[in-house]
């Protein structure tokens, strides 16, 4: 195979209101809005593409491993602990539903977070290093 994937450029998540789910995005997240219609809307962070899409009642994004634990599919990371830390604290402050900052014993910390729809969301303390290359992070730093 010559050709690979080379990026996740778009997640979908089902909402029942797109309206709201949108406005909660922007307000709490810090998303640009670039498309919205009654069924759906595409918002950009995190560098891709989150398409809200209205769903029935009851619908998530998250799924029940085999021990039948609730998990999440997507984890977004940032630079460092302090980082972990600074926005854990800016999303209580938001009232964003988060849980505790947690080891897991892998290299980093996270904590977990839900957005009004219930669909959950993992934060990791560790930027990968291809990101910060690609971005030239490191040198900002």
């Amino acid at each position: 195979m010559s050709e690979k994937l080379l990026r996740v450029g778009t997640t979908y998540l089902p909402v029942l209101s797109v309206e709201l789910s949108t406005k909660w995005y922007i307000n709490k997240l810090g998303a640009k809005l670039c498309y919205q219609d009654k069924n759906k809307s595409i918002l950009n962070f995190a560098n891709q593409s989150i398409f809200l899409v209205k769903s029935k009642e009851n619908q998530s994004s998250n799924f029940y491993d085999i021990f039948g634990n609730e998990h999440f599919s997507l984890t977004f990371e940032v630079n460092g602990l302090n980082a972990l830390e600074t926005i854990q604290q800016e999303f209580k402050e938001k009232q964003i539903r988060v849980g505790e900052i947690e080891e897991r014993g892998h290299t980093g910390k996270n904590f977990i977070f839900f957005d009004l729809n219930g669909n959950k969301f993992d934060v990791w303390s560790e930027l990968s290093p291809d990101f910060k290359k690609k971005t030239n992070l490191n040198k900002l730093m």
